[in-house]
């Protein structure tokens, strides 16, 4: 069976080297040569979070999608948003960068997951809150980008209910409930009914 085929990054030659050599270890992965196509995962090592660092997932996310293991030290709750739209999904301090710990990082990441220390999941999850709290709420948008409206009509669509039958149970008039519709499938770029209650199914809201 092939092992998780990895690519590991650093700008310090010793760091490079110490992560190179604790995956080559481990006997679920293979440390390719270079970042390709064909790599599952990208270990990238760093004293800090840094522009440089910040470039280079940039790059790396636009070049490959590839999803990211960073080893870095004192990632704070900012820094850790900027790594995630770089695609880091698993962030380990240094000293924690043992080979079993990587590689339980990097099998994650290559199987959809990820790996965060319990800090860093605690500072993404008050910051969700507050851009529920101070930037969706207010517009009537929940974290799915559906406002309540929408769920209840998207709600009633996966149960089978037509056009007039929604507007029935819901006390709306049925061109209300072909606005509403037109307009959620028109901003999240959903192509018809059927891929809006997908969409719905996926978010977990129905």
């Amino acid at each position: 069976m092939a092992g998780v085929q990895v690519a590991v990054r650093s700008a310090d030659p010793l760091t490079l080297a110490g992560l190179s050599g604790q995956l080559a270890a481990q006997p679920r992965i293979e440390v390719a040569g270079r970042h390709t196509a064909a790599t599952a995962v990208l270990v990238v090592g760093a004293d800090r979070f840094t522009p440089d660092l910040v470039a280079q997932l940039r790059e790396a996310a636009a070049e490959f999608g590839t999803p990211v293991v960073l080893v870095a030290d004192g990632v704070t709750e900012a820094e850790l948003l900027t790594a995630v739209e770089c695609r880091v999904v698993a962030v380990l301090p240094r000293a924690a960068a043992t080979g079993g710990r990587l590689a339980h990082a990097v099998l994650a990441a290559a199987d959809g997951g990820g790996v965060l220390g319990p800090d860093l999941v605690g500072g993404l999850l008050k910051h969700l809150d507050r851009i529920q709290r101070d930037l969706l709420a207010p517009r009537g948008l929940t974290a799915s980008g559906l406002t309540a409206r929408e769920i209840h009509v998207l709600r009633l669509m996966a149960d089978g209910l037509d056009t007039a039958e929604i507007a029935v149970e819901l006390s709306y008039s049925e061109r209300m409930i072909k606005n509403v519709i037109h307009g959620l499938t028109r901003r999240l770029n959903l192509r018809n009914r059927s891929h809006a209650v997908a969409y719905a199914l996926r978010a977990g809201v129905i």
